[in-house]
């Protein structure tokens, strides 16, 4: 049978070194079957060597930055690419150039499936005329994809009532954070009895509310991240850096640092309040901690409400303080399992092949 051509577009590229999208194609292009063959569209600005093939995937590669502003004439170029290319599908991720499908679709027959991203338009980060043109963007995606692809429920739900639009429902993979080839590092009890955080510093990441439960108490908290990448960050460090049971990491790269960091915690926090199922979620879940998270609706369908779940820092506080050993063990013994169910590289990347 003759293989499908699939091209992909809206990422840095691959090999992944950025975020949740480009460990998606990774993984996409790592368990592919025989009967799919990739191209994906990379960022020159984000590679200095510039491999023609990685994983089997054909790679080609665009002088624009894939995110920012750029984003947008990044997916326009790669949807024009894509007229000569002639692929059977194109996988869009994310919803930046999608205000170009209406013009595309008029000189090709390619299959559309957009994966919408987690309403990028009702991040606090965006101004008033940033969120009017990526709700627009988004309207478009749906309206001229033939599939469309959320990666929660919650916002499957949301498609389903805003647009009346069929939708399919397909999350993200975790397993890759578990290295299974390390020797793992033994910790005494003392140095792992800490709570850990990791995120991007941002308002809608309810930092500020986590930090702010730990310093009115003594139990020890880690938190990862990008402090000094905004004026935001920089206050938040400025504030909490003094309290003896926080300490501020900045971002670490290096996975075998992060694998340790992850595994010898004893509870882990996740502040995100938009965005859908987030990779960072998915990825904890598999190493069997007990999670305490946000209460949205996203954070509850990634963890079949099988979490605990705080709404101001008061009710994070009197978790920490007054969830029991038990209760804490169930919590991530449920954790592990629908991670090891839900999560799974192999079965993500067999759903997004029937699609095609």
């Amino acid at each position: 049978m003759k293989s499908k051509k699939v091209s992909i577009v809206g990422t840095v590229g691959i090999p992944a070194c950025y975020g949740g999208f480009e460990s998606l194609v990774e993984n996409l292009t790592v368990y592919k079957s025989k009967s799919v063959d990739y191209t994906v569209f990379c960022s020159s600005h984000a590679y200095e060597k510039k491999l023609d093939t990685h994983n089997d995937a054909e790679l080609v590669y665009l002088p624009l930055k894939a995110n920012g502003v750029q984003s947008i004439p990044y997916d326009i170029l790669s949807l024009v690419k894509c007229l000569n290319l002639k692929p059977d599908v194109v996988l869009i991720l994310g919803v930046s150039g999608c205000i170009f499908l209406p013009f595309f679709k008029l000189f090709s027959k390619a299959k559309i499936v957009t994966n919408i991203d987690g309403l990028e338009w009702k991040r606090d980060k965006w101004g008033w005329a940033v969120k009017k043109f990526l709700k627009f963007s988004e309207r478009i995606a749906v309206k001229f994809s033939d599939v469309v692809v959320t990666d929660n429920k919650a916002i499957g739900d949301y498609v389903d009532s805003e647009y009346r639009k069929e939708n399919v429902t397909i999350a993200y993979g975790g397993g890759h954070a578990i290295r299974s080839n390390l020797v793992d590092i033994p910790s005494n009890e003392d140095e792992s009895d800490y709570a850990l955080g990791l995120c991007r510093i941002e308002p809608e990441n309810n930092v500020e509310m986590i930090l702010e439960a730990f310093s009115k108490n003594s139990h020890k908290v880690k938190f990862v991240g990008n402090w000094e990448s905004s004026a935001f960050g920089k206050e938040l460090k400025a504030k909490y850096k003094g309290y003896e049971n926080i300490e501020l990491l900045d971002p670490i790269y290096d996975l075998d640092t992060l694998f340790q960091l992850r595994k010898n915690c004893s509870l882990y926090l996740h502040g995100h309040s938009a965005g859908g199922t987030n990779p960072s979620l998915v990825e904890m879940m598999h190493f069997g901690i007990p999670i305490f998270a946000f209460d949205c609706s996203f954070n509850r369908y990634s963890t079949d409400d099988k979490a605990h779940y705080f709404k101001d820092e008061e009710q994070l506080g009197d978790l920490v303080k007054n969830t029991s050993s038990k209760a804490l063990s169930d919590n991530a013994n449920h954790m592990e399992r629908i991670a090891k169910e839900r999560y799974t590289w192999s079965e993500i990347s067999r759903h997004y092949e029937l699609t095609y």
